[in-house]
């Protein structure tokens, strides 16, 4: 992989959207846009995207749950059950 492929001037992107939006749908890859030399936006598939969004939440209750274990604020099964059977 390189990467140097997957970094384009806006430029590029004004002339090429098309082009640019099948290769991200081809490879899965984002294309980085850069505007006078300095990254400025990224490119990516909508597939990719969405994984990327899922990955992101399942860390955040990794590292909510870590915590909560952390501090002790934790409830074991049987507690639990008991108390959403009492909500029912």
């Amino acid at each position: 992989m390189n990467i140097s492929n997957d970094i384009k001037p806006i430029s590029y992107l004004k002339s090429k959207a098309a082009d640019l939006l099948k290769q991200v749908n081809e490879t899965h890859r984002p294309v980085i846009i850069t505007q006078n030399g300095e990254p400025k936006a990224v490119l990516q598939d909508t597939q990719s995207y969405e994984k990327m969004r899922n990955a992101i939440g399942l860390l955040k209750l990794l590292s909510i749950s870590e915590e909560e274990i952390k501090n002790d604020s934790t409830i074991n099964n049987d507690d639990l059950l008991r108390k959403i059977e009492k909500l029912l």
